[in-house]
């Protein structure tokens, strides 16, 4: 059997021999009943009716200033089907509002303007006030108080600010907030480093329910669906979108509750259920933009981790052509006595010391101890991928004969075909 592997914008074949004993994990999206409506109605429907809200216009009435946040470049949230509804609607119930776009950039770089127009549309960008949150700026951040797990809640003063915050966004699994979308606007998306890095900690990474499509007793989300209530996040409209980025399904209303409406139904259609733990289980970071480099291919991983037995080895298809992705990330493993010696080191470290790139190295620590990883990645890093503890292979025909080689030709394959689309059902060992 052949199949194409997202890699790059090209992608990759894998070739399975039928005697393999293998089994393909991948998401229902794409097998969603096709819907008749565009995407602007699919939109359009879910705020015609908001989940436990009154409609945005309603909310709008008598409010002066009016923040939207809004996706940064890194998601592929598709803001022109969203955007300009909200602000339609707000205008509707209130002329004379004052609106603002705020831009989640969380713990990233800011978004250019080229970048802007890419989102929003040249018309938007001319003709509204758009502001880029910098969570290194803590003189444009106002302290809100203290989060449960006792980290100061500290934002963006444009957002503590507001009269009615609002925001846009997409729901999709998460590997360790459980899903993105809702609360994660206001955090990390519109926080200080301080809170952003008090969330990610030590401790909170570690959680077990802190894993792709768990909420409840999930620490991190915990912490984030306070800061949504503290700062007022009153309303949101959050779409899901298939392969191809289009919008196949869209919540809208109350910040919570909607939410969660959203999180149920992606919930049927992304998880995946293996019948068995696999010795080799095969993933992907889904392809280009998500797979330029080692960093936020870990998300991808865990889809091949949660596949697997203990010992069992796993392959990751992602092409890396930007390298690391991190230097923090590169250093910690690359120096590190063993993966090991590295997580002992990071669980000592207090939340109010958490570093940039910690959580990332974490996740890849705690998986490096269990698993043998092999990168199919670009010619160009591979020297620098077995500097940080990974073999390597040119293809994934090669990675899989390399296993095999180990774990022989009557082992079990998990082959995952989009690492980052899919919520694992780990069955038992």
């Amino acid at each position: 059997m052949d199949i194409r592997l997202p890699y790059s914008r090209a992608g990759m074949m894998l070739h399975l021999d039928e005697s393999l004993d293998y089994e393909i994990l991948e998401s229902a999206i794409q097998s969603m009943p096709e819907n008749e409506k565009s995407e602007d109605e699919i939109v359009l429907d879910a705020m015609a009716h908001p989940i436990h809200s009154p409609k945005l216009s309603e909310l709008a009435k008598g409010r002066k200033r009016v923040v939207i946040i809004c996706s940064d470049h890194t998601r592929p949230v598709p803001s022109r089907h969203i955007i300009p509804f909200m602000l339609k609607e707000i205008r509707e119930g209130n002329p004379d509002a004052d609106i603002t776009l705020l831009i989640a950039t969380g713990f990233h770089r800011e978004t250019t303007r080229e970048e802007l127009i890419g989102k929003f549309g040249e018309d938007i960008v001319a003709h509204e006030n758009i502001q880029i949150h910098d969570s290194r700026d803590m003189d444009a951040m106002e302290n809100l108080g203290v989060l449960p797990s006792g980290a100061p809640l500290v934002i963006n003063k444009t957002a503590a600010q507001a009269d009615l915050l609002v925001s846009e966004g997409f729901i999709e699994t998460h590997f360790f907030a459980g899903f993105s979308g809702g609360r994660k606007s206001v955090l990390p998306g519109v926080s200080s480093k301080v809170t952003v890095l008090g969330n990610h900690c030590a401790a909170f990474i570690d959680s077990p329910y802190s894993r792709t499509g768990i909420l409840e007793n999930n620490p991190i989300h915990t912490d984030m669906l306070a800061a949504g209530q503290m700062a007022k996040l009153r309303y949101i409209v959050n779409v899901i979108i298939d392969s191809d980025k289009k919008v196949v399904h869209a919540v809208a209303g109350d910040a919570r509750k909607a939410h969660e409406a959203g999180c149920q139904f992606l919930r049927r259609y992304c998880q995946v259920a293996p019948q068995k733990l696999a010795d080799i289980a095969i993933s992907t970071n889904g392809g280009y933009p998500l797979d330029q480099n080692m960093y936020q291919s870990v998300k991808g991983m865990t889809a091949a981790e949660a596949a697997s037995k203990d010992g069992g080895i796993l392959i990751m298809v992602s092409d890396c052509g930007d390298g690391h992705g991190g230097e923090g990330f590169y250093n910690a493993l690359k120096d590190c006595e063993s993966p090991q010696a590295l997580m002992e080191e990071i669980l000592k470290i207090p939340q109010a010391e958490t570093k940039p790139d910690q959580w990332e190295y974490q996740i890849q620590s705690r998986i490096l101890i269990h698993h043998k990883v092999i990168y199919v990645m670009c010619e160009k890093y591979r020297s620098m991928a077995r500097e940080m503890g990974f073999e390597t292979a040119g293809d994934v025909d090669e990675a899989l004969s390399m296993a095999l080689k180990e774990k022989g030709r009557d082992a079990r394959i998990a082959v995952i075909p989009d690492g980052v689309s899919v919520m694992v059902k780990r069955p038992q060992e």
